[in-house]
């Protein structure tokens, strides 16, 4: 994960945040590339949902929401997790998870596991961010930040029932921030106390409920596996009995295996009826559909795939990472380069558009270039450095095609389409090239990184 990290931050995908403050923990900026990079993500994830099915519309609820939505969720009381202070070092850490944590003074030990370590008895912690609502603390409102975007949708049931002309089975889908007071956040924007969700509330006839669960283990595994994620590096987890929720009858969870292990990138869940119900009971509100056609009132069930957009840009970043020694293009001497094999249309950055030199026109016909393929993908123009240099920088980035300016361009009209994958370079003509770029972005395409 350090080679992640450090590619990051040198290339202006993700850095801490307020770093010149001494940073905050776990909490980090994305920079251009990153912003980039997450929202072709979450583009792909609004592109599966939305315009791939006609059976799911979008909302955008608000971050605060009045208190009796997480009363009736449950999260007011039971979103905790168990907490222990360290009375020698200081920290906090979560009781179930000593064994994975390094003790605050000796590093390569766990909490617990000195003599110097005491440990506090262990007490439930809420991870909800408290805030004030009006002026005035004192006599303010109580809210919370929402820790998941998911209950912005239930409360939104009814609403969407009437304008969006939908009838079971229908989804309602949301991107959005969410916030968890997490008491040991960390690897990187794995874990993180402020990230994206990308959910959908699958509502369902109650007998259908199953099937619809089924369908969308193989849909969301399927999205994964389509954006280039190397299959043996993607698996499905049914939960054990023990793990589930108590209203779930069914959770599974899309892993990954990241350089720390395998770990959950998106949860799929029967949630049955206990959401709309519950919201119905403390709301007093009926949150139940009515078929006109056979005369049928009932409260959906709900089928959950939940998704991580940091987890999922994590995980793409991290499978992208590629290492290989190549000649010097140019030099004819070997190096090692770093490439960022992502999916074309993930990637931050479709063509970077190069002069060979900065002088005999070829700037001003690679400006010309740059804004005809900038009118149809995501182009930039790079012309500080030497030209190899060039290749690399965009290689880490992950740019799947380099377009040169040289000085055959300036006679005949043609330009050097350089593929960052296979290093092969191609003359095609500068008339044409911005559609070609983009119909190879669109194009099949499927990772050739191997471990």
């Amino acid at each position: 994960m350090d080679k992640i990290v450090a590619l990051c931050k040198r290339r202006g995908f993700v850095f801490p945040s307020s770093e010149i403050y001494g940073g905050v923990g776990s909490t980090y900026d994305f920079g251009h590339y990153g912003v980039l990079l997450k929202s072709n993500v979450k583009n792909e994830w609004w592109h599966s949902m939305l315009q791939e099915r006609d059976d799911i519309v979008a909302i955008d609820s608000a971050i605060l929401q009045h208190p009796r939505v997480w009363e009736a969720s449950g999260h007011l009381a039971g979103f905790t997790d168990p907490l222990v202070d360290c009375r020698a070092c200081g920290q906090r850490f979560r009781a179930d998870h000593l064994a994975d944590l390094p003790c605050g003074r000796k590093p390569s030990k766990h909490p617990g596991e000195t003599d110097e370590c005491s440990l506090t008895e262990s007490r439930d912690f809420n991870l909800m961010f408290e805030t004030t609502i009006g002026p005035v603390k004192e006599s303010g409102a109580t809210a919370y930040l929402r820790p998941e975007t998911a209950q912005g949708i239930f409360i939104n049931f009814k609403n969407v029932l009437q304008f969006s002309r939908k009838k079971p089975p229908f989804g309602i889908a949301q991107v959005g921030k969410s916030f968890r007071n997490e008491i040991t956040p960390g690897n990187f924007i794995f874990r993180t106390r402020e990230f994206e969700q990308m959910e959908m509330e699958f509502f369902v006839p109650p007998a259908e409920a199953e099937r619809w669960f089924e369908h969308w283990l193989s849909e969301r595994e399927r999205w994964y596996l389509e954006l280039g994620i190397r299959p043996d590096h993607l698996r499905m987890r049914p939960h054990d009995p023990d793990e589930l929720s108590h209203y779930a009858s069914a959770t599974s969870d899309v892993e990954y295996l990241f350089p720390i292990g395998w770990s959950e990138l998106e949860g799929i869940a029967n949630r049955g009826d206990f959401d709309l119900s519950r919201h119905a009971e403390f709301s007093g509100e009926k949150l139940e559909y009515f078929d006109q056609a056979t005369g049928e009132r009932y409260v959906p069930h709900v089928i959950e795939p939940a998704a991580g957009a940091d987890r999922a840009t994590l995980a793409f970043l991290v499978d992208a990472y590629d290492e290989e020694f190549v000649e010097r293009e140019g030099a004819g001497e070997g190096e090692r380069r770093t490439v960022l094999r992502l999916h074309p249309r993930l990637a931050p950055v479709k063509a970077a558009v190069l002069p060979l030199v900065n002088k005999d026109g070829q700037p001003e016909l690679a400006h010309q270039v740059h804004r005809a393929v900038g009118a149809l993908v995501q182009a930039e123009y790079d012309d500080g450095g030497a030209i190899g240099r060039r290749y690399r920088r965009q290689d880490e980035i992950g740019t799947p095609f380099c377009l040169t300016i040289d000085h055959q361009s300036i006679q005949d009209g043609t330009l050097t389409v350089r593929d960052r994958d296979s290093l092969s370079q191609e003359r095609l003509p500068i008339e044409g090239v911005a559609e070609e770029i983009a119909r190879r972005i669109k194009a099949p395409w499927k990772t050739p990184k191997q471990l």
